[in-house]
């Protein structure tokens, strides 16, 4: 793994922990204060930084005696000594004290990351679910292609 592959990896590790820790200052700053993201769920976009932190503070307040695990699949990764490209497959759960995993869900993620200060940081987010052609509603359990 070199450099840019090490700088990629401690960025989604750091995504994990902050999420699992509901830390969210750790969590956006690992976002440009002028990130763009498109996320999957409610709302079209959201631009900047500040607009970005009212959605996560949202999504880590939730589930207060539960904790969250975010774990990446099949991630693959483009990068440079200042731009980086990762998707991946990447499933989100919200797991009870007793270990039993609810409300889990795959959600398809991009990012693009700038390097900023020696740091890469997200400047855009993409995250989405298929769409099921017969009854039109999102797809959130990962199904293999046929």
């Amino acid at each position: 793994m070199n450099e840019i592959d090490k700088s990629v990896a401690q960025v989604i590790d750091a995504y994990c922990s902050a999420v699992a820790a509901r830390d969210v200052q750790a969590l956006m700053r690992l976002y440009s204060p002028r990130v763009r993201v498109f996320d999957a769920w409610g709302v079209w976009q959201y631009e900047g930084a500040a607009a970005w932190l009212v959605a996560v503070e949202g999504w880590l307040g939730t589930h207060p005696n539960d904790r969250f695990e975010v774990r990446f699949e099949e991630v693959e990764a483009l990068s440079t000594p200042v731009f980086a490209s990762v998707s991946a497959i990447v499933r989100y759960a919200v797991v009870t004290p007793g270990g039993e995993p609810i409300n889990a869900m795959h959600n398809r993620l991009s990012w693009v990351l700038r390097t900023s200060g020696h740091q890469l940081r997200i400047v855009h987010e993409h995250t989405s679910a298929p769409v099921g052609f017969e009854d039109q509603k999102a797809m959130l359990q990962r199904r293999p292609a046929p």
